[in-house]
């Protein structure tokens, strides 16, 4: 599967986004999804760097966020390299494209019937993904590669989410977590603002129920729905410090950037596919199925660090520190806008 756009208006070539490195594994059969609905030849987009250990021991997973790719060395890469927190002389580092999005693992931009001679796409009938779909195809590429142990996976916002769904799934694999803006289940302000950029593309007369053609996407709901995302990850008072009322000549320069931030989005991502990850986030419950919330995350018995953004509008201060109050064995660190705060929750000796 390769996302190569065509035709002559304004194809989004995805193929443009995946790193040559990236490579793919294709599960025989059909992968069921919590939803009960099945998937035929599942198709994983995935990078790594370093080498696994004879021991199988070494692995440390990275999940990306909403309109990530697996591509670590593009959105974390001060993080990637000798002697640094993902160390590839030491660790096998590992990020997998996540079920759903539009860089190469299978999701709406995907044909049905993979084998078919003139597939058609899933289109806006791509059915409903959770974060725990996820994680269990994240787990079927970790057994296809042989790995034993992990010692950390890791990710924010969406890849937080991720990150504690592995820790709950597959707890004797996953020896440590850390997730950075990520809350324990998401609550009804995450599931405003995903449903204020749902409805910026259903609104869109392009988007025509999720059918739209490769060169005519709807390009004007997307970027209004990014629009209406960036202004959640960043606080008023970081608005303030960095655009003030300054303009260009008869134009804010906010304006000016919430646009350009959309135009960003619309040139590399795909508009069912962001539906499909909304829906994934806001499904996200660690409690669902398990008992209460407080009961699930005190039984959680590994090291956990929870990272908090001041700035962060849509997972706020409170949450994070709610998470890390109900974990026996968390860190919590604050990230102001000028330093990293620490607050006094410690992880047990």
């Amino acid at each position: 599967m390769r996302h190569a756009g065509s035709g002559g208006g304004r194809a989004v070539s995805f193929h443009l986004h995946i790193s040559p490195e990236t490579r793919f594994l294709r599960l025989p059969g059909s992968f069921l999804l919590d939803s009960g609905e099945r998937l035929r030849e599942v198709e994983v987009a995935y990078r790594s760097w370093g080498r696994l250990s004879a021991e199988r021991d070494n692995a440390v997973v990275v999940c990306h966020a909403l309109t990530g790719s697996a591509d670590v060395d593009r959105w974390w890469g001060k993080l990637l390299g000798g002697g640094r927190a993902f160390d590839p002389e030491v660790d096998f580092v590992l990020a997998a494209n996540l079920l759903g999005s539009c860089y190469g693992t299978t999701g709406p931009r995907s044909p049905r019937t993979p084998s078919g001679a003139a597939p058609a796409a899933w289109g806006g009938d791509f059915p409903a993904i959770t974060v725990r779909d996820q994680v269990r195809l994240q787990q079927r590429l970790l057994d296809a590669l042989g790995v034993a142990r992990v010692r950390l996976v890791v990710g924010g916002s969406l890849g937080g989410m991720v990150a504690l769904e592995w820790a709950l799934l597959d707890p004797g694999r996953v020896e440590a977590a850390a997730v950075l803006s990520a809350p324990a289940r998401h609550g009804p302000w995450g599931i405003a603002l995903s449903e204020l950029g749902r409805r910026a593309l259903l609104l869109d007369p392009k988007f025509r129920g999720g059918h739209y053609p490769e060169d005519d996407p709807p390009v004007a709901g997307l970027a209004l729905a990014r629009s209406i995302a960036m202004t959640s990850y960043r606080s008023r008072p970081g608005f303030e410090q960095r655009f003030g009322r300054d303009r260009r000549g008869d134009r804010f320069e906010v304006t000016r950037y919430l646009e350009h931030q959309g135009k960003k989005l619309v040139d590399r991502f795909d508009a069912n596919s962001y539906l499909a990850l909304l829906g994934a986030m806001d499904s996200h419950d660690l409690a669902r199925g398990r008992g209460s919330l407080e009961n699930v995350l005190r039984a959680l018995d590994l090291p956990v660090l929870v990272l908090s953004s001041t700035t962060d509008v849509l997972y706020p201060v409170e949450e994070q520190l709610e998470l890390a109050t109900l974990l026996p064995g968390a860190d919590y660190v604050e990230l102001a806008s000028a330093r990293p705060r620490l607050r006094s929750k410690r992880r047990p000796a």
